[in-house]
């Protein structure tokens, strides 16, 4: 029997982790899904186990390699956004995976949006509400002014997806719409990382900007195999309807938050829009997206566990 050719796609989302093997035809062949027991970062916040992220994307790359049933044609990767992974000079992490619901601190809050013109001057400049740590960039911020002797050992700063793709290529990138995608990194105007970037002296510590199709050739059993740079989950959920469609649509995408993304709005974002929680991604090509949001999907977890706690049953109880 001849093996099925496939592409492989990691799915990470906040809440399940799932790869999926696409045929030639885009036919889905194999999906299996994993979640994992959050950990706790130096403060005692509930964060994702990085660790245990990285082994099973490795582990399942090379399980899967070696399936008598499939033939592994290609890979990438789709993550949620506004995490941000830390490598060394040995290319290591040297912090956990914060959580970007952790609280950001006020004082710090402050003296960022004091020194750079304003929270509604920055909210509009890169098209993304203030949203503290939803904001990776402040991350990045916090760690340099609350932790220096961490931030200095940083080599560079990868988004999850591209951490991802590291994982399994060894080499480094940025990508478009993990950039613009709610970090406050990128002026939406001038279309290029925003001048506290350079200003805070940043920028280095982020890899080079990539095409979106960019790819990585691993060797895996004698064979060249390309790697994607990776993507974030919702920009890259408009990608097929891009290529396909040329009428007016808006995408709803489900998941902890649920996402409606209109690629036709081309209006720059209001005051009134940016404190109602709407933002612009960045399309595949690097083409602004309006979007609002609602954390229906957290809410809809939380009061499952509720429920399954009241009634002393399982979490896919009421499925």
């Amino acid at each position: 029997m001849s093996k099925i050719p496939v592409i492989a796609i990691f799915d990470v989302g906040k809440t399940n982790k799932k790869l999926f093997l696409f045929d030639e035809q885009y036919k889905l062949v194999h999906e299996e899904s994993q979640a994992f027991e959050e950990t706790k970062d130096e403060e005692g916040f509930p964060c994702e186990d990085i660790d245990a992220l990285s082994t099973w994307v490795s582990k399942r790359f090379s399980e899967v390699s070696a399936m008598d049933d499939f033939k592994i044609l290609g890979a990438n990767f789709s993550a949620y956004g506004a995490s941000l992974v830390y490598l060394n000079d040995y290319r290591k992490p040297v912090t956990p995976l914060y959580n970007y619901l952790k609280p950001f601190p006020e004082k710090l809050k402050k003296q960022f949006y004091d020194t750079y013109g304003g929270e509604s001057l920055i909210a509009k400049q890169t098209a993304s509400p203030v949203l503290g740590s939803l904001n990776s960039g402040l991350q990045f911020y916090r760690l340099k002014y609350e932790r220096p002797d961490i931030y200095h050992q940083v080599k560079y700063a990868l988004h999850l997806p591209q951490y991802l793709s590291f994982i399994i290529s060894s080499s480094t990138a940025s990508d478009i719409t993990s950039v613009g995608c709610h970090t406050h990194l990128w002026d939406f105007k001038k279309h290029k990382y925003h001048q506290w970037v350079y200003k805070e002296k940043m920028r280095a510590k982020f890899p080079p900007i990539y095409r979106c199709d960019k790819t990585v050739s691993i060797v895996n059993d004698s064979r060249k195999i390309p790697i994607g740079i990776g993507l974030h989950d919702s920009s890259a959920a408009l990608i097929p309807y891009l290529a396909s469609f040329s009428e007016p649509f808006i995408l709803l995408s489900t998941g902890t938050w649920c996402i409606s993304l209109n690629p036709f709005n081309h209006s720059l974002l209001s005051d009134y829009e940016l404190h109602q929680d709407c933002l612009c991604y960045l399309s595949y090509e690097g083409k602004p997206v309006k979007a609002s949001r609602l954390f229906a999907g957290y809410e809809h977890e939380q009061q499952v566990k509720r429920l399954a706690d009241h009634f002393n049953t399982s979490n896919d109880y009421y499925k």
